[in-house]
């Protein structure tokens, strides 16, 4: 039995051997020339930034980069066990391609790609190209002894002088022989440590592409900082509906128990005054009850839960006074309820402000979900000038901002003097 486990143990090993060597030979044929096009690609188009050109240029290709990074990342999880987490700043499509260039750069991870391309092209190159090397080279020691040392010391115009087979200097059959146990030796070696010498390529890259603690950190408190606004908001809005309930439906039900409790008393003595409170308890009935609808649909509207994001905002977008297109593109899937929620109610907001402020004719609103992120644009042809400013003003787009923090989300405002203004909102999520 434990022979048995001994030989199985052994040819676990050998398979891991050529696995490891088939795959690093494979990513090193692969990943050289993919690195040299990707340096070369950055190189030249942020060296045309100045002139304009680079702003256009560079955003795709740092997209290429970072596609090509996670595919990497992909590839140390799947095949060396090795997560590299993808710590990238979400950018949105914004009108200003100046803008979205410098966001990109200055995103510490787009930076730790762009000092990993010349590290994999060299050290990474070598690292994948270890576990082939250590499989490989030992054939070509048993191929010396088997009598290719002739043709390697000897041609038709002379003898060569002795074949260096790593230090052994093969200059007849005895030195060949040599060899062929010095392959031996490093293919006993390969046996045992091909394995460790590929992962020794996927920490290579993990220590390259990787965020630092202090960017986690920083991560960590900018997610902590939403998530207590998040709890404040909703705090602030239990305590609306408090206020709404007690101010409202239960000031009518109150009213219409009285009345009730009145007519009661009335319809033997006075049966006119009677019927005249009953058909008030009955409006006073719907009215409270107009109210809980509009209470309920604040909190989370029947049309969100029931048919999706998607046909919520065209609902609002026909309760608008301006002319609102809404273009969704989300398949078949939907996002988490929060998600939709926090998503619905930031988009309300950005039409009313559109209908209240810009002094627009016409909206325009696009949903579409790619790359694992929910886009929404929100786009109309008003007067502009909602910037920057607007946002840290305690404005509607500093809540959509806090709200969108919640779940890692993004705001962006292009709104020049004169207009369009355009906000973009990015989300992470997976649609079910």
């Amino acid at each position: 039995m434990n022979t048995n486990a001994k030989g199985t143990d052994g040819r676990s090993r050998a398979r891991e051997m050529v696995l490891a060597a088939g795959r690093g030979l494979a990513l090193a044929v692969v990943s050289l020339p993919s690195a040299v096009l990707c340096v070369c690609l950055c190189l030249v188009s942020m060296a045309l930034i100045p002139i304009g050109v680079g702003a256009f240029t560079t955003p795709y290709v740092v997209k290429g980069v970072r596609a090509y990074a996670d595919r990497r990342r992909a590839l140390a999880e799947r095949w060396g066990g090795v997560r590299i987490p993808s710590a990238y700043r979400p950018v949105p499509e914004t009108a200003n391609p100046f803008g979205r260039t410098s966001a990109l750069l200055r995103d510490p991870a787009t930076r730790r790609d762009l000092r990993w391309l010349p590290v994999d092209m060299t050290a990474g190159f070598l690292t994948a190209l270890l576990p082939a090397v250590l499989v490989l080279y030992p054939l070509e020691g048993f191929a010396l002894a088997a009598g290719l040392w002739r043709t390697m010391t000897a041609g038709p115009y002379g003898t060569y002088g002795p074949y260096w087979y790593g230090f052994v200097p093969v200059s007849d059959q005895a030195t060949a022989f040599g060899a062929a146990a010095l392959g031996a030796f490093i293919l006993v070696a390969a046996h045992r440590y091909t394995g460790r010498a590929f992962q020794l390529h996927f920490r290579l890259t993990e220590a390259m592409l990787a965020p630092s603690r202090t960017e986690l950190a920083q991560r960590v408190r900018v997610l902590t900082e939403t998530r207590r606004d998040a709890v404040d908001t909703s705090a602030a809005e239990l305590r609306r509906i408090e206020r709404d309930l007690h101010d409202g439906a239960q000031a009518r039900l109150v009213a219409m128990g009285m009345d009730l409790g009145t007519a009661e008393m009335l319809v033997d003595k006075n049966p006119e005054k009677a019927k005249e409170l009953l058909a008030q308890a009955r409006h006073s009935s719907a009215e409270a009850l107009s109210e809980l609808r509009d209470l309920v649909r604040g909190i989370h509207p029947p049309v969100l839960a029931e048919r999706g994001l998607g046909d919520a905002v065209r609902a609002l977008a026909l309760r608008l006074p301006v002319t609102t297109e809404v273009s969704v593109d989300l398949g078949a899937g939907r996002a988490d309820a929060p998600v939709e929620s926090a998503a619905y109610f930031a988009v309300s907001e950005l039409l009313t402000n559109a209908v209240k402020h810009s002094g627009a004719d016409r909206i325009w609103v696009d949903l579409h979900h790619e790359a694992g992120r929910l886009r929404i644009s929100v786009t109309d042809n008003g007067a502009g000038g909602a910037g920057g400013a607007a946002i840290g003003a305690g404005s509607g787009l500093a809540g959509v901002e806090r709200r969108l923090g919640t779940f890692d989300g993004v705001l962006a405002v292009s709104s020049p003097a004169g207009g369009p203004t355009m906000v973009t909102m990015e989300i992470p999520c997976v649609l079910s």
